[in-house]
Parts: C-alpha cells; sequence; structure tokens
C-alpha cells in the first residue's frame, strides 16, 4: 500500500469492516481510496494505491457500481474512467440503506407474505404463523418508517438525528395533548 499513515490505517479498517457487512476486504479498500481521495481514480491510481492486481480493482468497481455507490467521470483528453463517491456522506448512507433494503428486506418481506398467506395444518405452524406475523408487521413498520426518513432533507434528518431520546419528551407532549377524559390516551390522536 502507498498510503500515508492515517489513510492507510482507514482504507484497511474499512477493508475489515467491509468483510463484517458482507463485501470483501478488497471491496471495502477499494471504497475507502476512493472515499478519502482529493480527486477522482481511474483503476491504475487504485492499484498504486492498494497494491492490488487490475482484475481485482475492475471487480471492486463493478461491485461497487451494482451498489450505485460510485460515480464515473471522464476527464478531457483521457481516455480512462475516472470513479469518485458521492460528497454528501448522507447519501452515500441513504444509497446503501435502499440497495440492502432492496436485497435484504424486500425479498425477506415477500417470503414473510406467502407464509401468512397459507392456511397452517398443525398447531405447531399456527404458533409459528403468528411469531412471524409479528416479525412481518414489525418489518412492514420499520420499512414505513424508512420510507418517511428517505423523504427528509438532509438537514431535517440531522435535526432528527440529533434529538437522539429527547424525541420521548415530545411523543409525552403529544400523549398529553391528546389524553381522553378519565386519563385514557387516544394512540391516533384523533378525538374520541
Amino acid at each position: 500500500m502507498t498510503l500515508p499513515p492515517l489513510c492507510e490505517a482507514f482504507v484497511l479498517h474499512f477493508g475489515e469492516m467491509g468483510s463484517r457487512w458482507g463485501i470483501n476486504r478488497t471491496v471495502g479498500q477499494i471504497y475507502a481510496v476512493l472515499f478519502i481521495a482529493e480527486r477522482p481514480l481511474c483503476a491504475d491510481d487504485i492499484v498504486e494505491r492498494l497494491g492490488i492486481s487490475r482484475s481485482n480493482v475492475s471487480m471492486g468497481i463493478k461491485e461497487l457500481q451494482s451498489w450505485n455507490l460510485l460515480r464515473q467521470r471522464s476527464i478531457p483528453g483521457d481516455r480512462r474512467e475516472f470513479f469518485h463517491t458521492p460528497e454528501d456522506i448522507y447519501a452515500i448512507v441513504r444509497t446503501l440503506v435502499d440497495e440492502r433494503k432492496k436485497r435484504e428486506i424486500d425479498p425477506t418481506l415477500s417470503v414473510l407474505r406467502e407464509l401468512l398467506m397459507r392456511s397452517p395444518e398443525s398447531e405447531s405452524e399456527r404458533h409459528a404463523q403468528a411469531r412471524i406475523r409479528e416479525m412481518h408487521e414489525l418489518i412492514e413498520l420499520l420499512t414505513s418508517w424508512y420510507a418517511d426518513v428517505q423523504k427528509l432533507e438532509t438537514e431535517r434528518l440531522v435535526q432528527l438525528l440529533s434529538l437522539g431520546s429527547k424525541i420521548v419528551k415530545v411523543l409525552d407532549i403529544k400523549d398529553r395533548l391528546f389524553a381522553l377524559p378519565g386519563g385514557k390516551r387516544n394512540p391516533a390522536g384523533k378525538e374520541g
């Protein structure tokens, strides 16, 4: 690797984390190099910085492109392809979450829906289906929340994330505003 020590430490760590996130170490390192690069890099630049084969770089770039995590740029007078990551870290995270949702959550929801459509044939299957329904409802709730959050402007998302556990105070105020006579709460926030 031909990187300054701080950059090398970041790239090595990102490679190790990549293997925990379901991508291989080299793909993680390629992304890290592009993320911290001060300019778009061509495949030869990546080979030089990481000390890996050109074919590994090409395969890694293709994988990152399939995740929509890279941008391609042409440089006048140079026939090579140059790559960079989006500048906006929030755009990167949104893309990553969206791609993981498409690859992992959506297929899981499809299987859960199909299993919930079946007629259980035994007590064991009825119990399993009840548990599957709980999982399906939770994942649907999370994906609905995710869809709402995905629509937020970055500034609003930062505000929401900055609230942290303070959001509970907002919910408590909402509960007090919409309390029904006799101390009961109206969960829909509608008048009873």
